[in-house]
């Protein structure tokens, strides 16, 4: 199973959707707790939902399960928290939410997992991707 990410800081609209013309690239995975920030410009969920669908024939979906909790995300970004620390909490909070098991795996073939941040190293949508590879068999990552 492929599994894209992406991140949508730093690329504007031809490139972003440019590099989701990927061959079995069928949904858009949307991994961020808040999907509707003015911050976001063209990837506002409504907007977003109707740019993937229209330009790509793809589905749009919000999992905010697959994102971190107001708390864990205030105390790595505003409060100046260190990496470690972040990935160890959210790690934590995807067991407990137990998301290999609660969300159909077959959401995820053909998905790809979006969030804000331009690079996947020190972000939460790669995280949620090695999470589920380890759980479940077959998951080829993919960042875009």
């Amino acid at each position: 199973m492929k599994l894209f990410t992406i991140g949508f800081t730093q690329k504007n609209a031809e490139t972003f959707f440019t590099r989701l013309k990927q061959p079995g690239l069928v949904r858009l995975l949307d991994a961020r707790l808040n999907n509707v920030s003015q911050l976001a410009g063209f990837t506002k969920r409504d907007d977003l939902n109707y740019f993937v669908r229209v330009i790509h024939g793809m589905e749009y979906r919000h999992l905010p399960l697959l994102a971190p909790s107001k708390a864990i995300l205030d105390a790595y970004k505003k409060n100046g928290g260190d990496w470690p620390t972040y990935e160890r909490q959210f790690l934590a909070l995807l067991d407990e939410r137990q998301i290999a098991h609660k969300l159909p795996q077959a959401w995820f073939a053909g998905g790809c997992l979006l969030c804000s941040e331009a690079s996947p190293a020190q972000c939460h949508r790669r995280l949620v991707a090695e999470y589920l590879q380890q759980h479940w068999q077959d998951v080829e990552i993919i960042h875009l």
